[in-house]
């Protein structure tokens, strides 16, 4: 007969069932910082398409525009300088130090140099960000605080202790809970609706044509599994606490379903890198099953694993020469140490605090069902405005929800010349329509980053520094660029109302035009371009 639990077995047992919830495996944390380091300069790259006109003082988002756009006390490296030399030697100084990241050379140092950079990056142009650049950054600070370096490192090689086998903190706890937070409070919010509810709201984004591609045309042909891919997803959210509760095989069939998921939307949907910063942070949750059962199959899928532990060990020969800097002084150590502590303690304190006040007023208002203002959480001064100088303040996680947007966009910026022509000068200068510039209206952005600046420029509207300063440089470069001088322009948006019997039927959806802004060019006076019938 099994033995009854004394009173204080419970709590002990409790107590270690949580610790294994939070605890993450130093692999996991290798692989995550491998990946982090990777998207760092994989966003680099992809950002650089854009380099001239997002990042320099010739381009739409000038030093001036994104500090009026950004707090008083917001930080950023490119704010120093002007130059588009010095921006562009940032840029490559951010890819080094996330390269020294991605191998683990002063991990920790690299780390938090790279959380600097991202943020600065972020604040040189905040019209062009999204929830995957948010859910990034967040991700990076909680990370400055775990041990990214403790194995697959060059910090690991010159190390004389063996690697931890796993790490259990308040920075592992909070990294997992980052994303459990996303999911279940966008969880929430897409509760409210009954598009979700229904399953009828993946069908109507995956009508989006100005956000869709890849595989997306195809899925639109089959409403009815989308719509039970879209009760799963909401599902899946609404339960996304069990990634911290679940263990063993359990979670790791739980993280995979995620990891499908935001493949899928990779494959459909044009978010930038949200499914890969989804992804990144799914990778902490990855413990020692995981592992276990990876070498298991490679054993037997027959993966030679001598001749790979002669290749790591070569790599590690390599990491060895890299010179390893120590501070042999226990005074200085024991400075360091307390510095350390001390910042990090006022940190995470402050964003701790931040994201109890962020949950407790959410769950206030989510008990009001009659509220009419939108939720702005109320903070502290002094922890706004650390949390508004690191950019690591918690959003409300709205992603498509609490109604999912069911209406297609696209532009059309209707200019005059000196000479009487009328040019949609957003569309090439093509002849002035107010059709369709594109069969797949994705096409009409160079970047996906283009896309999340137009929807600052639509919020923007007459009264925005956005629109005004897009006007300014279509005025400006239009001449250089086509030897005409333009008089007005016009912004206007023409939007398509989605069903469910037009998601792939375009022509037969219901257009509207809506004027944004309206722009005299050098002295000119604005004057109203009328859109003709469609």
């Amino acid at each position: 007969m099994a033995r009854p639990l004394e009173p204080s077995a419970l709590p002990v047992r409790i107590g270690r069932y949580l610790n294994r919830c939070v605890r993450i495996d130093t692999r996991s944390l290798a692989l995550f910082r491998i990946v982090a380091g990777a998207l760092i300069v994989a966003d680099l790259l992809l950002r650089s398409r854009n380099f001239s006109y997002f990042y320099t003082e010739h381009g739409v988002v000038p030093r001036s525009v994104a500090m009026d756009a950004t707090p008083d006390y917001a930080f950023s490296f490119y704010y120093l300088t002007t130059s588009t030399t010095l921006l562009a030697a940032l840029f490559v100084l951010q890819g080094l130090i996330a390269l020294q990241l991605i191998v683990g050379y002063r991990t920790r140092a690299a780390a938090v140099l790279s959380f600097l950079f991202v943020i600065s990056l972020d604040h040189h142009n905040p019209f062009v960000l999204s929830y995957a650049d948010t859910l990034f950054r967040l991700l990076l600070f909680w990370a400055i605080f775990l041990p990214l370096g403790e194995r697959w490192s060059i910090d690991a090689v010159h190390r004389d202790a063996p690697p931890r086998p796993h790490v259990s903190t308040l920075a592992s706890a909070f990294i997992l809970s980052q994303m459990v937070v996303m999911y279940v409070v966008n969880g929430y919010h897409k509760s409210t609706s009954t598009l979700w509810t229904s399953g009828e709201a993946t069908p109507l984004i995956m009508g989006l044509d100005d956000m869709t591609f890849l595989l997306a045309g195809i899925l639109r042909q089959y409403p009815a599994l989308l719509e039970l891919g879209g009760l799963t997803w909401y599902y899946m959210l609404l339960f996304a606490w069990l990634l911290i509760f679940l263990q063993g095989r359990a979670r790791l069939a739980f993280v995979a379903m995620f990891v499908i998921a935001h493949l899928s939307f990779a494959l459909t949907v044009r978010i930038g890198a949200f499914p890969w910063v989804a992804i990144t942070g799914l990778l902490p949750f990855l413990q020692r099953q995981f592992w276990d059962d990876a070498t298991r199959l490679a054993h037997t899928a027959g993966i030679d694993t001598d001749r790979l532990a002669s290749r790591l060990a070569a790599l590690e020969r390599l990491a060895a020469s890299f010179p390893a800097y120590r501070l042999d002084s226990e005074r200085l150590l024991a400075v360091r140490a307390g510095v350390y502590t001390f910042v990090v303690t006022v940190i995470a304190v402050t964003v701790v605090v931040l994201v109890a006040l962020s949950l407790v007023q959410f769950a206030g208002v989510a008990l009001d069902d009659d509220r009419d203002e939108e939720f702005e959480p109320d903070y502290p001064e002094e922890i706004e405005t650390v949390a508004a100088s690191l950019n690591i303040a918690q959003p409300d996680w709205s992603v498509f929800a609490p109604v999912p947007r069911t209406t297609d966009r696209y532009y059309v910026f209707p200019a005059k010349t000196a000479t009487g022509e009328q040019l949609d000068v957003y569309n090439g200068g093509r002849p002035l329509t107010y059709d369709r510039p594109y069969d797949e209206l994705q096409h009409q952005y160079g970047t996906y980053r283009e896309r999340f600046y137009m929807n600052d420029v639509r919020r923007a509207g007459s009264s925005g520094d956005a629109s005004r300063h897009l006007a300014e440089h279509l005025c400006e470069t239009w001449t250089d660029e086509h030897g005409d001088e333009l008089v007005q322009v016009n912004m206007y948006m023409v939007t398509e109302d989605i069903t469910l019997e037009t998601i792939a039927d375009p022509a037969n959806r219901e257009r509207s035009t809506w004027l944004l802004y309206e722009h005299g060019c050098d002295g000119h006076e604005p004057a109203t371009i009328d859109p003709p019938a469609f």
